[in-house]
């Protein structure tokens, strides 16, 4: 890392406290690019400044400007990035209390903005192709969304040649800054194709050199630059969804054949498919001699066309009872018409221990697509959950249930032997795929990284080699020991794509959106009250780290403590207990905590946070 004040050029510095502060200066004014923690304050005097008059901002992240107290008493005019400005100015519109798939800058209802704490007044925006003249300087502004959505490389003409200040485009070695920062939708890349673009634009400047926010100077960008964008397209291939989207299940699976009941397929004399009608996603039955039946699965589908389903089976099939609804993960198109099914027939609901909460309090996590987003439905209550390896048997046929991560931690598979052949039900993790590995997205957020995630998921099904995967949003994958063997060495392949990208010592700092994070991570308060939250601290490392977590609130609450300095064991995790005070007259609505975290020396700054809703 640089040291805290570093000077670049003439009238050039570097102050480097929560990110890279850019100081230009002029006789005894200066011009900041980016604030930090605004410790560069007490650094201007040493190099004759007496007058801060602007600070521009790269983009919005809270490592950028969350000295907020400090920005307000010094000063200075602000200026920001045109397609940010309501993220500094109203940074809690972009925490909701009740997420939805279709709100802005989410994925599935995760948030992937950092804004500040508290509202920063801005002064001044800048479109994609402004001037910015001080003190006869010329500073052109370059639009390069990528790692943010509205992120702004600042270009200043010298001597030596255009000098960019690039904010969170690129670090040094060619690598990103943050994954999690550039996850803008469900698997289909828009922020890494907007990334690319960007270190394009930024490229054909043919910029002497590069200033990056985090990490040190840039003295080659032309060739770190290309060389940056060759991972980022290596990357691209490998992080598209792994099967070909231009043909339907229905046009792949040539194994289930039409039942007697409209949209209910038969698989093999004992399993059913559910698909085609208003089912957005495969879901599935085992039904016993006996009538009885387990749903795997109860998604999105209109509930009168449920119905008659389930009445057209009692009179052709023999349907006499549904059990249980098993629930293969967290997502809620996968369960969303569950509780109708528990209430109107009787039907208990099963899933993992693991992820039981998560059904049902989903206001407690800040997960992709909980079952809430889906329209106002209601939470799941899960009536019995099992544990990892936990065998049931039922009406002759005998079920393991299994841990299973891969599309999100949050996930379980179910198998076991049906009509003489070894299914496994393995939730999104898998789409069936002749030629290619069957991945479906990859999304941080779920969470998932690879250790937990894609990389066990593969290894696991490739060691319980089943002879029939039955996977939701997907044909019945048959004899899947090929693909198997592709999806198998995809995960490494993808993994290591990351691991070469990523400025962390382990990608996973870079990739993980939840190595700190606060449990709840939505919690309602009383003024005048105090809640408690528990915050948990994870090293990847393999030695033992040491960390010091400073609690952010809001101007007048209280944090107890305020500083959390401890240490963590090698690929462990380190738990406090913080009580948060709040002001008998503060306002009611959506208030942020935060986490200014400093690992091992280094300062992360404020990447995390938790949400209070006074009522």
């Amino acid at each position: 890392m640089p040291t805290t004040l570093t000077q670049l050029a003439h009238d050039i510095y570097r102050y480097t406290d929560t990110c890279n502060v850019y100081i230009l200066r002029d006789g005894d004014a200066a011009t900041l690019i980016d604030f930090g923690a605004g410790d560069v304050l007490d650094a201007l005097p040493g190099i004759g400044v007496a007058r801060l008059e602007w600070v521009l901002f790269t983009h919005h992240h809270r490592e950028q400007c969350q000295g907020t107290d400090r920005l307000l008493r010094c000063g200075a005019k602000v200026a920001v990035p045109r397609a940010e400005r309501d993220f500094f100015e109203n940074p809690t519109h972009y925490r909701r209390v009740h997420p939805l798939l279709q709100d802005p800058f989410t994925v599935y209802g995760a948030s992937y903005l950092r804004p500040p704490r508290q509202p920063i007044l801005v002064n001044q925006t800048f479109g994609p192709m402004d001037v910015f003249e001080w003190h006869g300087h010329e500073i052109w502004t370059l639009s390069t969304p990528g790692n943010s959505p509205g992120s702004m490389t600042y270009l200043l003409r010298t001597d030596e040649g255009w000098l960019a200040f690039s904010g969170d485009l690129i670090c040094g070695d060619a690598r990103m800054h943050t994954w999690f920062d550039t996850e803008w939708d469900y698997g289909y890349a828009s922020g890494l194709y907007a990334l690319y673009n960007s270190v394009f634009s930024v490229e054909r400047y043919s910029p002497a050199r590069v200033f990056p926010s985090h990490d040190s100077v840039i003295d080659n960008p032309m060739e770190q630059l290309p060389q940056y964008r060759r991972k980022l397209k290596h990357l691209t291939q490998l992080y598209l969804r792994g099967w070909d989207w231009n043909y339907s299940v229905e046009a792949r699976d040539n194994i289930s054949r039409p039942s007697t009941v409209p949209h209910v397929w038969e698989i093999s004399p004992h399993l059913y498919k559910f698909s085609g009608g208003s089912c957005s996603a495969n879901w599935y039955m085992l039904l016993s001699d006996s009538g009885r039946a387990l749903f795997v699965d109860c998604g999105c589908l209109d509930v009168q066309w449920l119905d008659e389903r389930i009445a057209q089976m009692r009179e052709r099939m023999g349907l006499r009872q549904i059990d249980a609804v098993i629930v293969t993960h967290t997502h809620g198109d996968h369960m969303v018409q569950t509780p109708h099914v528990r209430n109107r027939y009787g039907a208990a609901v099963w899933a993992l221990d693991s992820f039981a909460e998560t059904l049902e309090h989903p206001e407690r996590f800040d997960l992709v697509a909980p079952v809430t987003a889906y329209g106002g439905a209601d939470p799941v209550t899960v009536d019995r959950a099992f544990t990892r390896g936990e065998t049931l048997e039922w009406e002759g046929f005998r079920l393991h249930f299994d841990w299973l991560p891969g599309q999100t931690i949050f996930g379980l598979v179910l198998y076991g032997e049906v009509d003489g052949r070894l299914v496994a039900f393995t939730g999104d993790n898998l789409f069936g795929s002749t030629d290619e590995s069957g991945h479906e997205a990859v999304v941080a957020r779920n969470p998932g990284i690879f250790e937990e995630g894609y990389l066990y998921c593969a290894e696991y099904l490739s060691k319980l080699s089943p002879d029939l995967i039955l996977a939701s949003h997907s044909n019945v994958i048959d004899n899947p020991r090929p693909q198997l063997d592709r999806f198998v060495d995809w995960a490494w392949k993808i993994r290591e794509a990351y691991r070469n990208l990523s400025c962390d010592e382990d990608y996973r700092y870079g990739y993980d959106p939840f190595w700190v994070h606060a449990y709840p991570y939505r919690t309602l308060a009383q003024a005048g009250n105090t809640v408690e939250l528990k915050l948990s601290v994870r090293n990847f490392r393999r030695r033992r780290e040491k960390h010091l977590v400073r609690v952010r609130t809001p101007t007048g609450w209280t944090a107890t403590p305020e500083a959390l300095d401890g240490t963590t064991s090698p690929n462990g995790v380190q738990e406090y207990r913080v009580k948060i005070g709040v002001p008998a007259d503060e306002i009611s609505g959506v208030h942020l905590v935060t986490f200014d975290i400093t690992l091992d020396g280094r300062r992360y700054g404020e990447l995390f946070d938790a949400m209070v809703i006074v009522e």
